[in-house]
């Protein structure tokens, strides 16, 4: 199967194209990369979606897989790692940013403690707007007030 991938995106680190192993939810996977004997866990960079016990959780992880399914080849764009050990990084399953995707989809948050790029405040706010995906929902709550909720208790 011919996959076409550009080596560099435009103001990111250089990109290597993996292969997705799993999706644990719709900002978590895991990706086989060649340079690698065991997969890796890739958190996307930039957005939060809800967690699998929250509302939305699964339709979120479920459009995620659907972007990028499992054997699909995954432009990786590594951006150091987050304190759980998980590659941070932007991913292109041949179909364009999939953060960006999951933010006009309305399946995702843009993570405000880590971003404020007006672009993904504009997708988001589309979604919103359009009652797309978890904005649909009658009161979409976003992760980290989920968490903290959970935290709190």
């Amino acid at each position: 199967m011919a996959f076409a991938f550009a080596l560099v995106l435009p103001g990111a680190a250089l990109a290597q194209v993996c292969t997705v192993t799993s999706i644990h939810d719709g900002d978590t996977m895991r990706l086989q990369c060649p340079s690698q004997k065991k997969s890796m866990p890739v958190r996307l960079e930039r957005i939060d979606a809800p967690e699998i016990g929250q509302v939305g959780g699964i339709a979120s992880r479920d459009f995620l897989r659907a972007l990028c399914p499992l054997g699909a080849p995954a432009r990786l764009s590594r951006h150091g790692k987050d304190r759980y050990g998980r590659v941070l990084g932007d991913v292109d399953c041949g179909h364009g940013s999939v953060q960006e995707t999951m933010l006009r989809h309305g399946y995702a948050w843009v993570y405000p403690k880590f971003t404020a790029e007006r672009a993904l405040v504009d997708l988001q706010g589309e979604a919103k707007a359009g009652r797309r995906g978890l904005w649909a929902l009658p009161s979409p709550v976003a992760p980290w007030d989920f968490r903290k909720r959970g935290r709190d208790l």
